[in-house]
């Protein structure tokens, strides 16, 4: 007779993976996805900017023209105040510090409303389905459109003061592409960074205050150089700002100067820097954005 208590056959016990789970949302084919819908949704944030642009002087008789008007007028007194404590030629000095505030105002726009730019757009986020690289090209897309508008000082510039501008007029178009390519990092890096910390955004705005007079626009390294002595070994310290070398690549091919390979270098390398540390940012932080506004 058999035993209703006999042993059974003991069943295994399912494997449990000891690897620990990774949110979908962490990783970077996300964060690229979320670049590309963002990009292939152009024909939404090419309108938004625009449009930032409309509702800014919508009241306003110059309308959008205004920005050339103020940007043209603070590149001239700022020409003429320093040409005459630098002693310098104006016909040389105003295009240097004209077209230097022209780029100054894209990237110091890409850094100071960008702190604040998943902010500003609280309500679009929450309520619009896209991705969220579509506020970081609305942004650096409005802040080109500033920059195509200041561009008309720099032609009434060229035909004022003319000077010979040969093929090397040409490499300011790649220029321009890596600092709009830079503009997206920036915006990127930086909203998502000072949407978590609310203190950022000030903060930048007084670094970038403080930027603005140790980045030669007001000034050149020529004329420090020319001084000799201690003054010219300081105006080396010129190098270290990444900035520099960011307005060189562009502004020297559009004032008819010399450029020298080294600044090309140095940007590209800031800039494949930059795109590896805003992706890694937004890898691990692009989902806690909407409840961080």
């Amino acid at each position: 007779m058999s035993n209703d208590s006999s042993t059974e056959t003991a069943q295994p016990e399912p494997q449990t993976s000891s690897a620990p789970l990774v949110s979908d949302s962490r990783t970077f084919k996300r964060a690229f996805e979320d670049l590309t819908r963002g990009f292939s949704q152009r024909q939404l944030w090419l309108q938004l900017g625009w449009q930032d642009i409309k509702q800014r002087y919508r009241r306003s008789t110059l309308g959008p023209i205004w920005i050339t008007v103020a940007t043209g007028v603070m590149a001239l007194a700022l020409g003429l105040l320093y040409s005459v404590l630098f002693q310098m030629d104006l016909a040389e000095f105003l295009p240097h510090v004209a077209v230097g505030l022209i780029i100054w105002n894209f990237i110091s726009g890409c850094i100071k409303e960008g702190s604040e730019v998943f902010i500003y757009n609280e309500g679009l986020i929450k309520q619009l389905p896209s991705a969220l690289s579509v506020h970081i090209y609305r942004l650096v897309w409005k802040q080109l459109l500033f920059l195509a508008h200041n561009i008309i000082i720099w032609v009434i510039l060229m035909i004022v003061f003319p000077r010979p501008l040969g093929w090397e007029l040409l490499l300011a178009l790649p220029a321009l592409a890596l600092l709009v390519v830079n503009g997206v990092w920036v915006t990127l890096l930086f909203g998502i960074i000072a949407t978590r910390f609310r203190d950022v955004a000030p903060l930048l705005d007084s670094l970038v205050q403080l930027a603005f007079y140790m980045t030669p626009i007001v000034w050149t390294t020529a004329t420090l150089e020319q001084q000799g002595g201690d003054v010219a070994e300081r105006a080396k310290l010129a190098q270290i700002n990444p900035l520099y070398h960011y307005l060189e690549i562009i502004r020297a091919p559009m004032i008819g100067e010399p450029i020298d390979a080294y600044h090309w270098w140095i940007v590209l390398g800031c800039t494949a820097a930059g795109l590896l540390l805003a992706l890694v940012i937004m890898r691990q932080y692009r989902s806690r954005v909407p409840y961080w506004v």
